[in-house]
């Protein structure tokens, strides 16, 4: 069995911001030679995402306006009872909730095996800093 573990940092300048992050988790396949297996790419903060969608930006716009509207940004800890503990990033983490942590794909003849139009995204709701990505990808 091959297997191949890398950590990608991610700094979005905005609170919010999306990522098309295919091209990088495809070269680590391709760098792992496995040719038969599984690709684990996971947010590793409470306040990220990792996800498979679509790579349109007016997706992109809608799901912003969309988790804005499920949790809006507000700071004050009148709103968020986790803002009480002096963050006022609540919002972020509920965003990161509904987006989900990870995704899992399979490797067949050494490539990802996406349906039609899939792409891996990192999803940031709580950003200007650095964060990481776990990349575990296992098989033969």
């Amino acid at each position: 069995m091959k297997s191949l573990t890398k950590h990608l940092t991610f700094n979005i300048p905005a609170r919010m911001g999306f990522e098309n992050i295919t091209p990088t988790v495809e070269a680590l396949v391709a760098e792992s030679g496995v040719q038969e297996g599984i690709c684990l790419v996971n947010a590793m903060h409470i306040t990220a995402s990792v996800f498979i969608n679509d790579d349109e930006a007016g997706l992109h716009r809608d799901y912003a306006k969309w988790l804005e509207q499920l949790a809006p940004f507000n700071a004050s800890p009148k709103v968020y009872d986790h803002n009480r503990t002096g963050e006022d990033n609540a919002d972020a983490h509920m965003k990161r909730q509904v987006m989900g942590r990870e995704v899992v794909v399979a490797i067949t003849a050494g490539r990802l095996d996406f349906g039609p139009w899939e792409q891996i995204f990192y999803g940031e709701f709580d950003g200007r800093r650095p964060k990481r990505v776990l990349v575990k990808i296992i098989g033969e």
